[in-house]
């Protein structure tokens, strides 16, 4: 079961993913981690990739997908994998099915968690970070107990630069221009999924299990 997970910045993808991933017994890969596990593995495709982040560029596509296509063909991927935050524009799509298509592998599942942007810009907002220990809360749906206080070691907590409304706003748009049209490159594969993210989360996972099967 080969997943690709989409969806907005903030629409809770990441953490279906992981929920995805621990009940199908499949790896959770995120482009991240798999830059961070070859640099520091030292290997050939972390060193490439290092080059480019120490200048402080972007990796360009063709390493990108040379990194995902060697995690995928590791021993735990066998029965499948959930990739998150990748692909994010339709050349990184196309390099990525011609990669799988080379090894006799496709995507089975394009799965879009559909957020309308005015919840996204609400639910972030509501976010605050710990600046001393990182936990994070959010205002309506994991509150502090004391305001503007946390929990774990009573520093004060903050809206972060990220959360920001103005900021939320610029990633959505390019969020819509640059990832957006891979809905519509999964939906003319038939494999595109959606899911509606805006109710409780555990609802969004059960939605996405019926999609998938038990």
């Amino acid at each position: 079961m080969k997943i690709i997970m989409l969806g907005a910045p903030g629409a809770g993808k990441g953490t279906q993913a992981k929920q995805i991933a621990e009940k199908y017994k499949i790896p959770h890969i995120s482009t991240g981690d798999i830059f961070r596990a070859n640099i520091k593995n030292g290997t050939e495709l972390g060193k490439k990739a290092k080059t480019f982040m120490d200048q402080g560029l972007l990796v360009p596509d063709e390493l990108v997908v040379d990194l995902v296509v060697d995690r995928v063909r590791q021993e735990d991927c066998t029965n499948g994998y959930v990739l998150d935050g990748f692909p994010r524009t339709i050349p990184q799509a196309e390099a990525l099915d011609a990669a799988l298509e080379a090894i006799g592998e496709k995507i089975d599942y394009a799965i879009n968690v559909e957020v309308p942007d005015e919840n996204i810009v609400r639910r972030m907002s509501g976010r605050r970070a710990c600046v001393a220990c990182g936990a994070t809360y959010h205002l309506v749906h994991i509150p502090p107990k004391a305001e503007g206080i946390c929990d774990k070691c009573g520093k004060e907590l903050i809206l972060r630069d990220d959360d920001k409304p103005e900021t939320v706003e610029k990633r959505l748009n390019v969020y819509h221009e640059q990832t957006q049209p891979l809905i519509n490159y999964y939906t003319d594969k038939k494999v595109l999924v959606e899911v509606d993210g805006t109710v409780d989360m555990a609802d969004v996972f059960a939605a996405i299990v019926k999609i998938l099967g038990e």
